[in-house]
């Protein structure tokens, strides 16, 4: 089922390129020359990722009901990220003629110094983004290798779930890679839109299957505080072991619950999409879609991990929990390998809209914000294309060197990400589209102290430079 999945990506992939070979490369490879309608601007908002299926569920099945706090924003994502941003932002990148986030503060306050500051910004947080997208992907053709959804690992297999780990990750990069190179950018959206229709439908089944084989809501909730502890249930979420510190307090349930809505305004593939729109009337309409589609992914998915909690109450690596659900509940159907391929194609989807739209990103910032506009201003159709897919080739390799020896926790990374793109483009993008007043040097300002700031908390963190919290009794 992957398999055909796969070849499916390859098919679209093709299709597109055919379709962007009508007008300028520049436009037509990075922006689709501007014509994405009200669903593919809904369903491609690159808001599903690996950290939608791998990393949220992970803290789902690991913490309990309260992670649905730290979820709850991203149903209002749409209405404040295209509500804000999205008329005037698409308003602008017309009449500027900008191509990339970066190419729109460049032109709109004449700097291409700006411009530049913009390119590394990107390049620092959808870096990080992205490896974390190729773990995702590795693990899910890690498990459903034959014989690779076993619940334990002996001693004697850990190194043939290395190598197949290996496998998938050589796999998952190919794939995404190849394809996004046929097509650019409306390769990404058109198999974004291809994917988010999948992921829809698997998380259904699979919602489905889990309530099933655990007995309904009410007996796996039950049933995961047997094996856990009262915190699953309720506030502030349970902690393994006699943890110091509480796992979401009341004051990070806020800040999570603001952040994810600023995150999905501020970042950078989410403002290029705004910007590929064809008018303000399919933004309006996207807004209502995306909205319903959030609420059909996110809420399932939380109640999926609490009955796999239940099913599966000694899971090792947590970010798994999706996977190994999909092949255990449908291990007893008839056809249950290709429902379990079917289910899997969800969180493979995700992974791979999301990687493909921000190879586009990471590219265009490569070849236009960097290649086109400070070393070769005249380079060819041509040139740029090379130029294009050897930044794809290289990004891709390093994701793999980076992934090829994973972190625990992918969620880890796409926080980083997600926070730090929102601290460092958020206020610039509505300085710019709103305040005529706004000068280069306050977008500098608000860039760096936002990027400062998101980078000095981690240092905190890692240096252990904290508040001990009052747990209490």
């Amino acid at each position: 089922m992957l398999v055909l999945f796969i070849a499916v990506s390859f098919w679209i992939g093709s299709l597109a390129n055919k379709a962007t070979q009508g007008g300028g490369f520049m436009k037509g490879f990075f922006l689709g020359n501007r014509g994405l309608g009200a669903w593919a601007l809904a369903l491609t908002a690159t808001i599903q990722s690996g950290g939608t299926f791998m990393g949220f569920p992970s803290l789902v099945y690991k913490h309990g009901w309260i992670v649905a706090l730290w979820i709850g924003s991203y149903m209002v994502v749409p209405i404040t990220g295209f509500g804000i941003l999205g008329k005037r932002l698409a308003q602008l990148s017309r009449r500027t003629g900008a191509i990339t986030v970066p190419d729109l503060f460049r032109t709109r306050f004449n700097s291409p110094a700006l411009g530049l500051m913009c390119t590394i910004f990107i390049l620092l947080y959808l870096s990080f983004m992205m490896f974390a997208q190729f773990k995702a992907g590795a693990i899910v053709l890690q498990l459903a290798w034959p014989t690779g959804g076993e619940l334990s690992l002996s001693e004697e297999t850990i190194s043939v779930s290395q190598a197949r780990y290996h496998t998938g990750l050589i796999i998952f990069a190919v794939t995404v890679v190849s394809y996004t190179l046929l097509g650019g950018f409306l390769a990404a959206v058109w198999t974004d839109l291809f994917q988010s229709l999948l992921m829809f439908f698997g998380v259904m089944l699979l919602l489905y299957a889990s309530l099933s084989a655990a007995g309904g809501l009410e007996n796996a909730t039950m049933t995961s505080l047997k094996n856990t502890g009262p915190g699953f249930v309720y506030g502030p979420g349970f902690v393994e072991g006699n943890a110091d510190h509480q796992f979401l307090p009341l004051s990070l349930a806020i800040s999570f619950f603001v952040v994810w809505i600023w995150g999905g305004v501020g970042a950078p593939a989410g403002l290029v999409r705004l910007m590929a729109s064809q008018n303000t009337n399919v933004i309006r309409k996207s807004i209502y879609l995306l909205s319903l589609y959030n609420l059909g992914i996110y809420l399932p998915l939380i109640v999926i991990c609490v009955c796999g909690r239940a099913l599966l109450p000694n899971l090792e690596s947590s970010d798994q929990i999706i996977p190994r659900m999909a092949i255990l509940t449908t291990g007893k159907w008839p056809g249950g390998s290709l429902l379990a391929g079917l289910i899997l194609a969800a969180p493979f989807g995700a992974v791979m809209s999301t990687v493909s739209s921000y190879l586009v990103v990471l590219s265009s910032g490569v070849v236009r914000d960097i290649y086109q506009k400070f070393i070769n201003p005249k380079a060819a159709r041509e040139e740029l294309r090379l130029a294009a897919w050897g930044t794809m080739l290289v990004a891709g390799l390093v994701s793999v060197l980076v992934m090829w020896n994973p972190v625990q926790y992918l969620q880890v990374f796409i926080i980083f990400s997600t926070s730090g793109a929102a601290a460092t483009f958020l206020v610039p993008a509505i300085m710019a589209c709103y305040w005529r007043r706004a000068t280069t040097k306050g977008i500098f300002a608000a860039m760096i102290s936002g990027a400062t700031t998101i980078l000095l908390l981690y240092l905190c963190g890692i240096l252990g430079w904290t508040p001990a919290q009052n747990i209490g009794s």
